[in-house]
């Protein structure tokens, strides 16, 4: 069989295959409908998102998968197909800190797909009031960067937000610098958001030193602004590019090559367990000698694993301060529930922030 011949073979495979595919994914849709059916007649209210469920299932799609794909590429496409099934079953509203083309807005997309409707806010606390009056059922927030630390806006807004963390969206970030034209030589100001600024501080001190950096709400509106002023660049991201019609001028610009920004699905309700948990809370103590190390000791007795610890002003005293404790585990589990009743009992105050799957993709 000569070449011709074997590409013709191939070919027909992949067209039978692709057959095979479509009418799966059609099947699929379909059993989704079912699926709907019977949770509206059970209630008219019910909640069709499940994280826990599709955290599950994006998992033992990664554990099965054999190549020659990537894990994250098999488990991103299967994440496409169930966005278009729940899009039958409920369209979701997403609220996110805008506007298009931020990096937040891409989390939404990961993290949902791209069968959901996208709500752009102006800010963190809106995207909060924004679910939180029943417009979104859901909204995504950065808390906290690799390379610059901890959001504080985002853990602020929890203490008084009846909203919980039902979700998590790990970024990496690949900064691109964007202009109407493509010569870094002609570029005069370069916009950014402060943290994109900071993260790539290094590489503007070596390759833009005498140009004027100007920090703004975010990389969206940078890309915009390097739309309307001559000589202007943006520090963003590519889908800022694609929105605005700018040209990259650079790539990859961010001085940390492993940039990762973490986001936060937030909701009125959390998830129940789905194998592999975070738990989120927020908590203050007495200011005493101790008075933190006695508060994490429930932690270590019951043997849970705690990933992060970040404190905040509370505004209620001077030198009176939150703690937000990430920890390994679900509320349910007899373990961590045994240490949280033993920290809410010692601490002034405290709060579960949520208990999430962990990030799947």
């Amino acid at each position: 069989m000569n070449d011709d011949a074997k590409l013709s073979a191939i070919r027909q495979r992949i067209d039978e295959i692709d057959l095979q595919l479509q009418q799966l994914i059609s099947e699929r849709a379909e059993a989704a409908q079912g699926v709907a059916r019977i949770k509206l007649d059970e209630d008219p209210q019910t909640a069709f998102y499940r994280p826990e469920r599709e955290a599950e299932i994006l998992r033992r799609i990664k554990d099965r998968n054999r190549g020659p794909l990537q894990d994250a590429e098999m488990a991103r496409l299967f994440r496409e197909i169930m966005s278009a099934c729940l899009a039958l079953e409920q369209t979701l509203n997403v609220a996110f800190l805008g506007p298009d083309g931020t990096y937040t807005q891409e989390a939404v997309l990961k993290h949902f797909g791209h069968a959901v409707h996208t709500t752009a806010m102006g800010s963190i606390p809106d995207t909060f009031r924004e679910v939180e009056a029943g417009a979104c059922q859901y909204g995504v927030v950065p808390v906290e960067n690799s390379t610059e630390g901890v959001i504080t806006h985002t853990l602020d807004t929890f203490v008084n937000s009846p909203l919980r963390i039902c979700g998590e969206v790990s970024l990496p970030i690949n900064h691109q610098l964007l202009s109407r034209g493509n010569q870094a030589g002609q570029i005069k100001v370069v916009y950014s958001h402060a943290q994109s600024l900071a993260q790539c501080r290094g590489w503007l001190d070596q390759h833009l030193p005498h140009v004027e950096r100007v920090a703004v709400g975010s990389n969206a509106e940078a890309a915009r602004l390097a739309t309307e002023i001559a000589n202007a660049a943006a520090i963003a991201g590519e889908a800022a590019g694609e929105i605005y019609q700018l040209s990259v001028v650079a790539s990859n610009i961010e001085d940390e090559p492993g940039n990762t920004t973490r986001f936060l699905v937030i909701g009125k309700q959390d998830s129940p367990p789905s194998g592999e948990d975070k738990t989120s809370i927020m908590f203050s103590t007495h200011n005493k000698a101790g008075g933190l190390h006695s508060m994490l000791t429930p932690f270590a007795e019951h043997g849970i694993s705690m990933t992060r610890i970040e404190s905040r002003p509370s505004r209620r005293g001077r030198w009176d301060y939150l703690f937000f404790i990430d920890v390994e585990g679900h509320r349910s589990d007899d373990n961590l529930a045994a240490a949280l009743h033993e920290i809410e009992q010692a601490a002034t105050q405290f709060k579960v922030l949520g208990s999430y799957p962990k990030a799947v993709i």
